[in-house]
């Protein structure tokens, strides 16, 4: 269970990117964050694995508090957490497979990593993931080969080799055109799922966030705004988060495309 309490984080320039967040995942749902630029969506997600310090409150995973840890224990905490990066983050002139597999690094010895001797169970476990991102045959394919669909599933199959406890998701389409962008959400949702890995995703594109979300939460200059499920999200509510827009066009729009077998449930 992941328990989010009175989140805060102010940046020394006296911005505060996030007021007050409290967020509880107590099952295995996958929850969208939605908002403009600047409503703290990706400080969130940072502040949860501390890669951004937060302020003041407190973050709980499965009852530990993560923002009391020192270096050490987040390192071992940090394990359980899967993150899969906008931009990717993967090491350029490494192949595939050792990029998946770098997601193991936690649980092996150094001179292990350091000679990329993992355990036979680890690389039959990322070959089962190449496969089910839809990258069989690319294990010996260097990352900076690849178009940027490709290196996004190699990052989601890199988080989810961990098998977190918890998934974060940072813009995963942000530089992915309408198709790449959903077959990865598909992709992305469905494995999560069969794992089930509760998933927190920071996403600008809203008509994805309601076509594979079981829960929305809104944010507008470091608060929550809205909560529910995405059948709740109404014109009304996006106007609230996003200001003023013709959101009707927009539905209309989406409606007219086949909605994926991994649809939200109602």
């Amino acid at each position: 269970m992941l328990a989010i309490r009175e989140l805060t984080k102010t940046y020394d320039t006296g911005t505060a990117a996030l007021r007050n967040v409290s967020i509880t995942i107590d099952e295995p749902q996958v929850v969208a964050i939605i908002g403009p630029s600047g409503a703290g969506k990706s400080t969130l997600i940072r502040c949860i694995n501390r890669l951004v310090e937060p302020t003041s409150g407190s973050v709980e995973l499965n009852g530990e508090n993560l923002t009391a840890l020192g270096s050490r224990d987040l390192r071992r905490a940090r394990r359980h957490i899967g993150m899969i990066f906008q931009e990717y983050n993967l090491v350029e002139r490494l192949t595939v497979m050792e990029n998946i597999l770098s997601g193991r690094l936690g649980y092996v010895s150094f001179w292990r990593a350091f000679r990329r001797n993992y355990p036979a169970a680890d690389v039959a476990a990322a070959f089962s993931l190449l496969e089910r991102v839809g990258l069989e045959g690319y294990e010996n394919t260097r990352a900076d080969a690849l178009s940027g669909g490709q290196r996004q599933r190699v990052g989601i199959a890199r988080a989810l080799i961990q098998s977190p406890d918890l998934l974060l998701v940072d813009e995963p389409t942000a530089s992915l055109d309408p198709k790449t962008s959903r077959q990865v959400m598909r992709i992305l949702v469905e494995l999560a799922r069969e794992q089930k890995t509760p998933t927190l995703i920071n996403i600008h594109d809203v008509q994805l966030a309601k076509t594979f979300a079981n829960r929305i939460i809104g944010m507008q200059d470091g608060e929550i705004v809205f909560d529910g499920k995405p059948g709740q999200l109404t014109e009304k509510v996006l106007t609230d988060i996003y200001g003023e827009e013709d959101w009707s066009t927009e539905a209309a729009q989406a409606s007219g495309e086949d909605a994926p077998e991994t649809a939200a449930a109602s």
